[in-house]
């Protein structure tokens, strides 16, 4: 089906053949994600009965997980999303059930713990990635591929602020072990839901087709939106210890930082939605670098808050850019991306982002510990500054010739008319 004649809304968006179904079971899924982390690390230290082994497990575990991501996208660009993305999902579930089972009760081994939890990581399925590419077939109207991914990432959003949320009300009646077990349980359901999906076992016949003519691989343009995505990691990242450190030199407590973090994901959100709602003029390239930008002169200027509600509203101005930033990046991956490459391209911008995080959390427990907290959130603004100057002089110089460039354009909008007349031919058929 053609998106041409559908008016641009999230609603159209979700009028889209098996669209609504496939993305539910893809958010059920991906609500383990939001529950996993924090499950792990109260199982393991319940059963260990150490912190410093709870974060040594959740650092293999989120390691492994992150940095093999782009390797399992690319089994999934390979073999479809069926033949990779449900033994992935088989092991990654029952790994899982292995860790809970392990840590019900008190005194498990950590290092028993750490290697089911680094196999676990390494399997975990890319669900992410792999809609988003879903996104990218179904939607053929780039205005309306705008507002899917939008949709997309607020409801990733809502996902790892509700998730947490989840095992919190677990935990309240059963052992952590428990939100482990339901993560794993998530996981299996949601991957099986939307493997049987018909518009992803379309999609799989026609990527095995687009590989069969043109040579699957990541296009060079990928680059600007991974170091977009790599800059919000790394100023998110250092962001969440310089928010505790504010609220403890105000002698405020654990419950105003909750607010903070929650206000950062409200703006997230709402931005995300705006910003999916509006026909932009420039392209995709050319918002990147104004949206993270924004971002990072949102995240200098909260160093300058005198006080809590300050802070707030400046944290709050700064989640406006994130989703957008983001939900920029992953059009531009997949503008970029061959049509057999679409996972892979979806999996970069994401393994940036998480690992940009982790080492934005490192650098700002040592920000934190030698400079003010003014000039931490100034550097953490810096960093997505830093990126977007990288990207606007990248967008402003490309490194490709013309000729080539226009050569690169003409191919993949044959490989997107084809493409049409294939789901042409299936919507008669």
């Amino acid at each position: 089906m053609s998106a041409s004649s559908t008016r641009p809304s999230y609603a159209a968006v979700l009028r889209m053949p098996h669209a609504t179904r496939t993305f539910t079971a893809a958010l059920v899924g991906r609500l383990s994600y939001g529950m996993v982390s924090l499950a792990v690390l109260l199982a393991v230290s319940r059963a260990t009965g150490s912190y410093a082994a709870a974060g040594a497990v959740m650092a293999l575990f989120g390691a492994a997980s992150v940095f093999l991501s782009p390797l399992r996208a690319a089994l999934v660009d390979r073999h479809g999303p069926r033949r990779a993305l449900l033994p992935m999902a088989a092991l990654y579930a029952g790994l899982l059930g292995t860790l809970a089972a392990a840590t019900w009760r008190p005194g498990a081994p950590a290092a028993v713990l750490g290697t089911v939890a680094v196999a676990a990581g390494a399997c975990t399925p890319p669900l992410g990635p792999t809609m988003r590419a879903v996104w990218g077939e179904l939607v053929t109207d780039r205005r309306l591929l705008q507002r899917a991914y939008s949709l997309d990432g607020v409801a990733e959003e809502l996902l790892f602020v509700s998730g947490p949320l989840l095992v919190g009300v677990l935990v309240g009646f059963a052992p952590p072990a428990a939100g482990v077990a339901v993560s794993a349980l998530l996981v299996g359901i949601g991957t099986l839901a939307f493997v049987t999906s018909p518009v992803v076992k379309n999609i799989a016949v026609r990527a095995s087709r687009a590989r069969a003519r043109a040579r699957t691989r990541i296009g060079r343009g990928l680059a600007q939106p991974v170091v977009v995505a790599a800059g919000v990691g790394l100023s998110l990242g250092a962001v969440d210890l310089l928010v505790l450190a504010f609220a403890e030199q105000r002698g405020h407590g654990d419950d105003t930082v909750a607010w903070i973090f929650a206000a950062l994901s409200a703006g997230s959100a709402v931005g995300g939605l705006l910003y999916g709602a509006v026909e932009w003029r420039a392209g995709a390239r050319g918002r990147l670098p104004a949206l993270t930008a924004g971002l990072g002169l949102s995240l200098a200027a909260a160093g300058l808050a005198p006080g809590f509600a300050t802070l707030t509203g400046a944290v709050v101005c700064a989640g406006f850019f994130v989703a957008p930033a983001l939900t920029t990046a992953y059009l531009v991956a997949d503008e970029s991306a061959a049509p057999g490459a679409r996972v892979q391209a979806g999996a970069w911008v994401n393994t940036a982002v998480n690992a940009g995080i982790s080492t934005g959390a490192a650098a700002g427990g040592l920000l934190v510990g030698h400079l003010p907290v003014g000039a931490g959130f100034a550097l953490a603004g810096g960093a997505a500054l830093l990126a977007a100057a990288a990207v606007g002089l990248g967008t402003r110089y490309p490194r490709a010739r013309p000729q080539k460039q226009k050569q690169k354009q003409k191919q993949k909008l044959e490989l997107e008319r084809e493409h049409e007349q294939e789901r042409e031919q299936e919507q008669k058929h």
